[in-house]
């Protein structure tokens, strides 16, 4: 399928709408952002309004190829610069000090603030834009842009997920779907030690490889931490109620013929059960990397499927699952406690 991008004027549009204070929703290589102006309180105020965000949950800025990252911080560490030349463009947000002229209001009224520079064509042409209306005034254009999703709810990896959202009260930059499918690994330097915050694409060893130490992992000990996108327990959430559990969990509640139930596992698990009348049986992906691209349009699917429960067979707990599995964790946690009732 050929994508046709926006236009250099259409680009242009979206880079003056941010500049006066509107919203801007884009793709990047992760998922798509709802962007506004990252140095105007009044459009930060804007995007919490609109995903109904909690205030002291902080966004992450955008930066295009061209800008400088330590614009936007109190300072650069040797380790910071070397991920940013490994990994940036890409799916890689760094967690640093946040320099004094940076609202608070971008970081949920902490003293650090989440950077990164997305890989899709389309961002950059939009933060390049609004990075030159910005030349010569003493201010960068970055863009605060967490996803563009009412909070909690199901990451957009399209155009139309994001309308489906928001309706006609954004404006929103198509860019084709998301390539990568799931948000960027957050990685903390801001207290002197690298601490993953959130895991993405960017695995904990490539980021051990580039700065020759292995980053703290999340274990719920690390009181320390800063409040970081997309960290909460329940998060990335569908409407329909849903569950992450062993197959052999799963099989006893198929038996249910009364309710028409979505099942999302192995074709070699499934079974007979993928040929069931009440059953909505979906193939799940076998590389992690397909399942990560593929897993917000599913579970949006499913929103659809008139479904009463959504089940889904539990991933293998190693290393090159732990993105998928962290998402899929903090969708079924919101509804701990009231699914099996």
């Amino acid at each position: 399928m050929t994508i046709i991008y926006p236009s250099a004027a259409q680009i242009d549009e979206a880079a003056a709408l941010l500049e006066a204070g509107e919203l801007v929703a884009f793709p990047t290589e992760t998922v798509y952002g709802l962007g506004g102006d990252a140095e105007n309180p009044d459009a930060i105020a804007r995007i919490y309004a609109a995903k109904g965000r909690p205030a002291n949950h902080p966004v992450i800025v955008h930066l295009a190829p061209e800008a400088d990252p330590g614009y936007w911080v109190r300072e650069l560490p040797a380790d910071a610069q070397k991920l940013i030349d490994a990994f940036w463009p890409g799916p890689l947000t760094l967690i640093l000090k946040r320099a004094a002229h940076i609202p608070a209001a971008v970081s949920g009224g902490q003293d650090s603030v989440g950077v990164r520079c997305p890989s899709h064509p389309v961002a950059q042409q939009l933060l390049s834009a609004f990075h030159r209306r910005r030349l010569g005034t003493g201010r960068q254009g970055g863009a605060a842009g967490p996803s563009a999703n009412r909070f909690g709810h199901v990451s957009p990896t399209t155009a139309q997920h994001v309308r489906d959202e928001f309706g006609n009260v954004v404006h929103v930059l198509d860019g084709g779907a998301a390539d990568v499918g799931i948000e960027s690994t957050i990685l903390d330097l801001s207290r002197g030690f690298p601490a993953l915050l959130r895991p993405g694409h960017v695995s904990p060893r490539e980021i051990a490889d580039v700065i020759g130490m292995a980053p703290k992992l999340p274990d719920g000990s690390d009181a320390t931490a800063p409040r970081a996108s997309g960290t909460l327990k329940a998060h990335y959430a569908p409407r329909t109620p849903l569950a992450l559990l062993p197959f052999s969990s799963i099989e006893p509640m198929l038996g249910d013929r009364e309710r028409k139930i979505a099942l999302v596992a192995r074709a070699s698990s499934a079974g007979e059960w993928a040929h069931a009348a009440h059953v909505h049986f979906v193939a799940a992906p076998e590389d992690p990397l397909s399942y990560a691209r593929a897993l917000y349009g599913l579970l949006r699917a499913l929103d659809r499927a008139n479904v009463e429960r959504i089940l889904i067979e539990k991933l293998p707990e190693t290393a090159e699952w732990v993105a998928v599995n962290d998402r899929l964790g903090r969708a079924a946690a919101a509804f701990e406690g009231g699914f099996l009732r």
